[in-house]
């Protein structure tokens, strides 16, 4: 069977179990939605939150006021490319904040065996959740077997209580291949699916949430990134399905100010 034969069958298949579950009335959505009157606490709102720093150009002083906002706000973890794993885990050592570091950045095009030895390194630095990108070109190009090994391959070097995410890059894929990404992340035992890099010219969207939602279940987790600007922004993610938000502007965000960009 080849690529597409294999994406027609098992899209087939999950639109009609979501067609089940949408006759059912229960589509799998993991956040309960809140009414248009209603307004989440910015406190909880920054336990969904991933307070993110991935621009190649920052500086150490940046990363001290990302840590130290974290830590004020009570953010969900802190999110850095894996150099600077050792940096903020010293500051954020003892604060209840987790540290996330990104594996096979921004592209995820390197070698498996590459990620593996930056995912062992960055949990040996102190990472307690990494956010890993896949094989697109594999994945477009019907290597599954290779995308699957890729996450396989990471899972295996993380911890017992190492929380392992799957960027999926969904700006650059079909719903079809959105489809097949979930279903290979869930099962090679990822324990979330995350919209994007917002490397890639687009971010989050309620639409790729949702669909992610309802192809993993509530299971597994969905975390939306990339261009997240604004409290309405991140609220409708969540009501699509997210229980983790990577941001930026995460200050902006829980005090209901309009950010003038994203990572």
């Amino acid at each position: 069977m080849d690529h597409n034969e294999l994406i027609d069958r098992i899209t087939k298949e999950i639109m009609q179990r979501l067609s089940e579950k949408s006759q059912a009335g229960n589509v799998g959505a993991a956040n309960p939605a809140m009414s248009a009157g209603q307004r989440m606490p910015a406190a909880e709102l920054a336990g969904y939150i991933d307070h993110t720093l991935l621009k190649p150009e920052s500086v150490a002083t940046q990363f001290e006021q990302l840590c130290s906002d974290a830590i004020r706000y009570k953010f969900k973890s802190v999110c850095v490319n894996s150099s600077w794993i050792p940096f903020v885990a010293k500051k954020l050592r003892g604060t209840g904040v987790k540290v996330c570091s990104v594996i096979g950045f921004p592209l995820g095009e390197m070698d498996t065996r590459s990620k593996a030895f930056e995912a062992r390194s960055a949990i040996g630095n102190g990472a307690e959740e990494l956010d890993m990108v896949i094989n697109v070109g594999a994945l477009k190009s019907g290597n599954l077997k290779l995308v699957e090994e890729d996450i396989r391959a990471i899972k295996r070097a993380c911890r017992t209580n190492t929380v392992l995410k799957v960027i999926l890059e969904t700006g650059l894929l079909t719903d079809e291949e959105k489809i097949i990404a979930c279903e290979i992340s869930k099962k090679a035992g990822a324990d979330f699916v995350k919209t994007s890099t917002g490397f890639s010219g687009s971010g989050a969207t309620v639409h790729d949430v949702a669909l992610m939602r309802r192809i993993v279940g509530p299971q597994m987790g969905v975390k939306a990134s990339g261009g997240i600007r604004n409290f309405d922004q991140a609220i409708s993610l969540i009501n699509a399905g997210a229980n983790r938000l990577g941001c930026g502007a995460s200050i902006d965000i829980i005090t209901g100010a309009e950010a003038k960009g994203s990572y």
